[in-house]
């Protein structure tokens, strides 16, 4: 069974900078389009940024010119760099594939206040 586990989520003031990363067993990162999805208090989950196989990225609007995904193959693990971090983006992190295929992993909190 695919296990997604995130890290990297911390309490930073706004302004500053986080690098998220995800893990996963088996493989799959190497052979599927990943994704971040952030969830925040009382809203749905959404898609924040995805990678394809073919190492193309796409961006949810609120985000686009302040985080990068990137992906590292040999270490199967896709990495979310967020800079100019907003109260906004307050929410629990995860990662999965832009169809969410795999059970959710436990997520990682970012906490962007003063």
């Amino acid at each position: 069974q695919v296990q997604l586990v995130e890290s990297g989520g911390d309490l930073v003031q706004p302004g500053e900078s986080l690098r998220l990363s995800c893990t996963a067993s088996g493989s799959i990162i190497r052979a599927n389009a990943m994704g971040w999805y952030r969830q925040a208090p009382g809203k749905q989950r959404e898609l924040v940024a995805y990678i394809r196989v073919d190492g193309s990225t796409s961006y949810a609007d609120s985000v686009k010119g302040r985080f990068t995904i990137s992906s590292d193959n040999a270490k199967d693990t896709v990495y979310l760099r967020m800079n100019s971090l907003k109260p906004e983006d307050t929410a629990v992190y995860y990662c999965n594939t832009p169809n969410r295929y795999y059970s959710w992993g436990q997520g990682t909190q970012v906490t962007v206040s003063s």
